[in-house]
Order: C-alpha cells, then sequence, then structure tokens
C-alpha cells in the first residue's frame, strides 16, 4: 500500500489559503492559528521535498508545484466530499438533500422565490441556500460542498477548467428613482437626462456596476460623467437611500418587486437603453449529482420564468 506524503487536511488548508488569499484568513476560516497552518505547509513541503509557495508573505502565491498539488487536491477532496454525499442520498432517497449556492444579490433575492417555488412542488426535498461572493461560491460548488449555484459574476480564472458555467437567464437592471423626484411622473427619460440625475452606486469593483457602465457606453452615455452623490456596497442601503430621495441608482428588479408594489419606489425606462446582465448556473460535471440536484436543476428556467411573471403581475405598470 501507498504511504501517501499529504493528508486530506494538509489539503483542505492548501486550498483554504488559495481560496482566502493569505496564511491568515485562512487559519481563521479553519478556526485554528496561523502557526499551525505555517507549521502544515512547511510539513507538506517535506514530505513532498517541493516549494509550494513562493516566500512572499505579502500574498499566498503558489509555485508551479503548488499549482499542480491545489488541482489534484481540489479533485482528490471533492471525491471525498461526493461519497458522503452519494452515502446520504442513499439514506435519505425519499427525500433528499439540495445544496445550492448564490452570488449575493441572486441569492438575497431571486433565490429565495426559486426555492419556495421548488419546495412547494418537491416538499419532501429538505433545501439549504449558502450566499456568498461568486468567488467563494464557486469554490464550494468546486470542492463539492454545494451541488449547483446562480452567480452573476464571473467564476475565478482557476476554475474555469474544473466547473461547467451555463447560461441561465437575464437579469434586468433597473432605474430607480425616489417618488418625490420630477422624473417619477414621466414613463421613459431621455439618454441625457442620466447627467442631470445624482446616483447612489455600488463600489466600483462591483460586478453590476462594470455591466451597467460598459452597456451605458456602448449606447453613448459617459458614465464617468454622473454625478456619484455616494458609493455603498449593500444592495439594501442603496434602495434605502433613494428612498430617502438621496438620488437614484440601477439596482435588479428582482430586489425592488416589493418597493414597486407598495409604490415607495419608481422605475422609470431610459430611452432605446435596456440594461441587463447574464446569469449562470455553475456545477462541477466530475462530481456526484444526487437527485434532488437533478431535479432543481432540469426545472430551474421554469422556475425563474414563473418567479418572472408573479413580480411582473405586482408590480405597477409604468
Amino acid at each position: 500500500m501507498i504511504d501517501f506524503p499529504f493528508t486530506l487536511n494538509q489539503l483542505k488548508i492548501l486550498k483554504a489559503i488559495v481560496l482566502e488569499g493569505s496564511f491568515k484568513k485562512a487559519a481563521d476560516s479553519l478556526y485554528i492559528s496561523q502557526p499551525a497552518i505555517s507549521l502544515q505547509i512547511q510539513n507538506l513541503e517535506k514530505q513532498l521535498n517541493i516549494l509550494i509557495f513562493d516566500r512572499d508573505y505579502r500574498k499566498a502565491r503558489l509555485t508551479e508545484a503548488g499549482k499542480l498539488l491545489l488541482r489534484y487536491g481540489i479533485r482528490i477532496l471533492a471525491l471525498c466530499e461526493e461519497t458522503c454525499r452519494a452515502l446520504e442520498d442513499i439514506q435519505t432517497l425519499q427525500g433528499g438533500k439540495l445544496i445550492i449556492g448564490a452570488s449575493q444579490t441572486t441569492g438575497t433575492y431571486l433565490m429565495p422565490r426559486l426555492i419556495g417555488l421548488f419546495r412547494q412542488r418537491y416538499p419532501q426535498v429538505s433545501v439549504e441556500l449558502q450566499v456568498h461572493s461568486t468567488r467563494r461560491i464557486s469554490w464550494s460548488v468546486a470542492n463539492g460542498q454545494v451541488d449547483l449555484a446562480i452567480i452573476g459574476g464571473e467564476v475565478p480564472e482557476e476554475l474555469r477548467d474544473i466547473l461547467q458555467v451555463t447560461a441561465y437567464a437575464e437579469d434586468e437592471l433597473a432605474l430607480i428613482l425616489p417618488k418625490s423626484h420630477a422624473f417619477s411622473n414621466v414613463k421613459t427619460i431621455k439618454k441625457q437626462d442620466l447627467y442631470r440625475l445624482r446616483f447612489i452606486a455600488l463600489d466600483t469593483h462591483s460586478t453590476i456596476r462594470n455591466v451597467i457602465d460598459n452597456t451605458l457606453n456602448l449606447h453613448g452615455i459617459d458614465s464617468s460623467r454622473f454625478t456619484i452623490e455616494m458609493e455603498l456596497n449593500s444592495i439594501e442601503s442603496i434602495k434605502n437611500a433613494v428612498q430617502a430621495g438621496l438620488g437614484a441608482a440601477f439596482i435588479s428588479v428582482s430586489a425592488i418587486s416589493k418597493e414597486l408594489e407598495l409604490g415607495i419606489l419608481h422605475q422609470s425606462k431610459i430611452e432605446d437603453i435596456t440594461i441587463k446582465r447574464m446569469l449562470s448556473v455553475i456545477m462541477n460535471p466530475n462530481r456526484y449529482k444526487s437527485k434532488a440536484a437533478e431535479m432543481f436543476n432540469q426545472e430551474l428556467l421554469t422556475l425563474f420564468v414563473i418567479s418572472m411573471e408573479s413580480m411582473n403581475s405586482q408590480s405597477p405598470k409604468i
């Protein structure tokens, strides 16, 4: 029998360091000390007789050998997760458990509706939703902790050869205004009117912000000329700021259905411009798929259409 030069725990630590970007953050995420993390990596390097990380402690950067070990380590850990999930699936065949991941906006506003519709059809299936950044959720799918996920951003480069990414549906980003704004009585505003607004925006590194800027630029609108009153990192904070009359904002329609229904925000159309972003479903094709995951994936588009129709029927017409 081969005496393996690494342990599953060491592979988990390696993955955590790369995922978190530093030894310290990895230690925090695993609830162990940073010296313990460093010792495990040192032991792993001795056992393998290779360097795994470049010794630049400002950032955890893998050597070529480290990248190779990480690729195989992800597969090994995924197989371990698959084994546990497959055994669990056999034991709970009458019901089943589904673990879904989602990026922040999608997970907060869209997924609860989709899960609710799914549970109406399959009440025997237990559903768990994990909401994190696109990067963290992508890693969770890759290592088998999540069955599938819906994201609005890009999959990390190091996972693009591992994950299957499928375009799922378009999510419209609407321009919202305070009900007291002069434009709230106008069905459609002109492109040039955007320069007259004050905006509440997500930070410049946001995926949604980039989609908005790129779309507007393609239609001849220079978003760098916009008056940005403030930048916030929370969709709820932005909605509250708009409601308070502090400015306008671009928000996913899935996040404002309640406010539109209650009439506390106004959605404006822009002449000849519709801003949309593509939502994608990500899965790991090389891991075990539970029956519950297969059912959810098969019905995902139908659930989305029903959810959008329900939202549109509740929203006031403009």
